[in-house]
Order: C-alpha cells, then structure tokens, then sequence
C-alpha cells in the first residue's frame, strides 16, 4: 500500500506543504525514537465528514506525551481544532489523521531536554488496513514468538512510537510465515494485543478483552466495543486471557483505529469457530459501522463533523 499524500501538514499551528514537512536526520526523534502519536479516522457521513471520537484521541496523545514528559504547547481543543482545520485545506470526505509529537533537533545525546518538542499532524486517504475482504471474511494470524513488553520497560499506555519497533517484528514474523497478522503474549503468557490492535474473545456468548495489565494499549474502538456491546445487551468483561482460549474460542476479532473490526479466521492454523465472521462478531460490525457512518444516531457525540462551527485556525490569533 503506497501513501497517497495530500497538500497541507500542520506543524506548530501553520499548515505548510506536504514536501517541506521535514526533520534533520540527528534530530533527536531519529536516533532515539522520542515520538507519540495517534491514528483517528474521519468518515464520510450523509451529513458530511466527521471524525470519530477525536477529543478521545486528542487526551491519550497528550496522554502519551506526558508520560515521556513531552508536554507541549496546545490545548486538546486546540489540537482537535488543528485536525479539523487540517481535513478542510486538503478537502477530505474521508481520511486517516497522524497526528505526531517528537522532540526534534538540539542534542545528539540520550538526555532529550535540550531538543524542541515539534507537533505535526497528517492526513491522508487510507482504506481497510487489513484489506476490504478482511472484514467479511476474516484473517488468518498467528501467536508471535515476540511478547510484549514487560511492565516497568515500555509503558505500553503511551502510544510511543518506540513501542512500535516490537509491534514491526510480530507484524514481519507473521507475513514472513504466511499470516495476516500476529497475536503477541505478555511477559507472562497471556494475550496482550496485536500488532497495532486490540484482541477481543467471544466465548459461550460473551465477550472477553485483556485487561490494560496484560501490557495492552488503552484502545479508543476497544472502549467503543466495550460501550456498543452493553448497549446490545451483550455480556463483556476485560479478562487475562490464557494462550489455549484463543483455540477453543468461538470468535476472535481485532479492534482498531487501522482495522476497525476486522474477525479473526483462524490462529496458527487452527480455525476459529466455523472458521469465518461469527454472528457477535457480525453484530458489534454492523452497529459500528452504522454509527461511524453516520446511519444511525449519535447519542454520545462521538463523531465530530468537520465543516460544523469553523473557528479560526490555530496559531491565528
């Protein structure tokens, strides 16, 4: 899949092109991987383009920040605003937003205080991440040989941008071996999360995600799923998950911003269920993509339209 770039990027509050987006190669995100960022879809709705759950993800980035005290310069209204500016200037129906905090150039050694933090933010048109036959008929995955890392290392509730490097070893170990797709464990051997996704379980009716100590990110479809589930009624709880369940499990799916929903066929060539899109998986599918497309009502303010209450773009003051 090729990126299809688009005209304007956002950096500290301006839009500049696409091309002039650029770091110096010793910055110090280079060399160290002092990155967080975020992944946020915009939907084409009937009422036009509207992002889902933006002020959510705005809150985990700065979030994330912290943690690695990366404290910047913009509210989280401010970012969301930024986002919104953004989609317009590049006259998006629908898109992907990257929205990216590093420390950039200043220092060549470990110590980051003395390199800038910069605030970029991207979008672009990209489609299913798995591919558009992933999500009716499912993927075939594996369990990596690669954990997660351990509590105390990594903090896996920072979307940090090193955390990535693992996530590129289980996600190269599985094409290598003919997946889709890999499953990582904890230090301990339960089911922590996808490469880049959420992992949630249906058993005898009910639905089972790990819980955030099994070195899970804190994923805002995950928290959708959870939400939609009790509205349907649909009995879900976050659970240590053991290796084996993911055998004997009558649906598996994936949960993501990239992935969205996307059902799991089978694990280390074992089926999965009947070994296609079970029927909860079907329903959770069906609700999302009514909501996010703007079918059904939006009783939670989830989606955020684009063109509604334009107010002067950040930085202008």
């Amino acid at each position: 899949m090729t990126l299809k770039k688009t005209d304007k990027i956002w950096h500290n509050g301006k839009l500049i092109n696409w091309d002039e987006a650029n770091i110096h190669v010793v910055a110090h995100v280079v060399s160290y991987g002092s990155a967080v960022f975020e992944g946020i879809r915009c939907y084409k709705t009937p009422q036009g383009p509207a992002v889902f759950r933006l002020r959510e993800h705005m809150e985990r980035l700065r979030n994330s920040a912290h943690i690695y005290r990366m404290d910047y310069a913009y509210s989280i209204e401010e970012t969301c605003q930024a986002a919104l500016e953004l989609i317009r200037a590049n006259h998006m129906d629908a898109c992907y937003i990257r929205p990216i905090v590093l420390r950039g150039y200043g220092d060549a050694g470990v110590n980051p205080y003395n390199c800038p933090i910069e605030v970029y933010m991207a979008c672009w048109d990209w489609g299913r991440y798995l591919g558009e036959e992933a999500i009716r008929n499912g993927v075939d995955v594996c369990v990596s040989s690669w954990n997660r890392s351990a509590p105390n290392t990594l903090p896996q509730m920072s979307k940090a941008a090193a955390n990535y490097m693992n996530s590129q070893l289980i996600r190269m170990e599985a094409m290598a071996n003919g997946y889709v797709e890999g499953i990582a464990l904890d230090v301990n051997g339960y089911v922590s999360e996808g490469s880049g996704e959420n992992v949630f379980v249906v058993h005898h009716g009910k639905v089972f995600t790990p819980p955030l100590a099994n070195c899970v990110l804190p994923g805002i479809t995950r928290d959708t799923m959870m939400e939609i589930c009790n509205d349907m009624g649909i009995a879900v709880a976050e659970q240590m998950i053991p290796r084996e369940m993911l055998y004997i499990a009558d649906e598996v799916f994936f949960a993501g911003t990239a992935v969205e929903i996307t059902p799991v066929r089978s694990i280390d060539r074992v089926k999965v269920g009947n070994g296609a899109r079970g029927p909860i998986t079907k329903q959770l599918q069906d609700e999302f993509y009514a909501l996010v497309g703007g079918v059904k009502e939006d009783r939670r303010g989830w989606l955020t339209p684009v063109h509604a209450g334009v107010t002067a773009p950040v930085g202008v003051r």
